[in-house]
């Protein structure tokens, strides 16, 4: 039986487009995005999905992005369209902050793509990064036209990771997905404390340093100086972080107890500065030249950081 795109209703906010629903979008193509504006897969998804949106447009397709929460602070609408302006994406986004889109398709991932023909029909669906030549050739096949693909680069968090050299997971800090936590004594659940680095992290361990409240999807600074220490192996490090009371924050960022230099991610200058601003995903780390497994170090300069999870490339 054909499953039909279902109505977009519930939408906290649109931007960059007034609500729309099916039939607004009636005998048009329409690729539908769910995303997150932390989640290093969509980041990485993200390139393909706005090159076809401009190089299709006036062929008939409508991307549509629907923006639905992981973390708490993700439902806030300012970072949202932070997010949105440092993409550059001039499509419609949904702000799904009450799951009422992500329901309606019956959906479960960050990133999914759902492929609809000019009927309203969902045609073919894709969870996760990759399979975008084959993704494209199905926007082809319903927008009736066939080319070469669109040569697309990601730059930044936007770049393809190393998979041949990705040996660390995605890592989640609060209690209720958090693993891996190699502090001396273990974690105290909701409570403020004072954590220690072990003398040697084993690979993907991480432990804080300094003062902490380890909440449910969340650590908190508590005292300036504190830190967070990995051991990973991995081209890129990055980490989800939010300011809490919104003032900036500055950190700085270690590999192997040194100043990153040639190694720092886009976020951090060569002597491992950085400044927390925005709820968002800041790459920490791209390793210079052959990668290899390094500890980071990321030490905050005043209380009130929010770290979520780190992930990597």
């Amino acid at each position: 039986m054909a499953v039909h795109l279902p109505p977009l209703n519930g939408a906290a906010e649109w931007l960059n487009s007034e609500p729309l629903g099916p039939a607004d979008l009636g005998g048009r193509v329409v690729l539908v995005n769910f995303w997150t504006l932390t989640c290093i897969n969509w980041l990485r998804q993200e390139p393909y999905v706005r090159a076809w949106s401009q190089a299709y447009r006036d062929d008939g397709l409508v991307v549509l992005g629907v923006h639905t929460p992981e973390f708490e602070f993700e439902h806030e609408v300012d970072w949202v369209r932070r997010a949105v302006a440092a993409r550059s994406i001039d499509y419609p986004v949904a702000v799904d902050n009450d799951y009422a889109i992500w329901r309606a398709f019956a959906n479960n991932y960050w990133p999914a793509l759902y492929f609809v023909d000019t009927d309203g029909v969902i045609r073919d669906d894709h969870f996760g990064e990759g399979r975008y030549e084959q993704s494209e050739r199905v926007l082809q096949q319903l927008l009736g036209i066939e080319r070469e693909p669109v040569p697309v680069k990601g730059l930044g968090p936007e770049a393809e990771a190393d998979w041949n050299n990705l040996r660390t997971p995605e890592t989640y800090l609060g209690f209720s997905r958090g693993d891996h936590f190699a502090s001396p004594n273990g974690p105290a659940l909701d409570e403020r404390r004072a954590y220690q680095v072990p003398e040697s992290l084993g690979l993907n361990q991480w432990a804080l340093a300094g003062e902490w409240t380890i909440g449910s999807e969340n650590v908190v600074l508590d005292g300036a100086g504190g830190g967070i220490a990995f051991r990973f192996h991995a081209r890129d490090a990055h980490l989800v972080l939010a300011p809490g009371a919104g003032q900036p924050i500055p950190f700085r960022v270690s590999l192997d107890g040194a100043a990153p230099g040639p190694s720092h991610g886009v976020d951090v200058d060569a002597d491992g500065n950085g400044v927390l601003q925005d709820g968002r995903l800041y790459q920490l780390v791209r390793q210079d030249g052959t990668v290899r497994e390094r500890t980071l170090e990321i030490t905050f300069g005043e209380p009130g950081a929010e770290a979520y999870a780190f992930t990597f490339g």
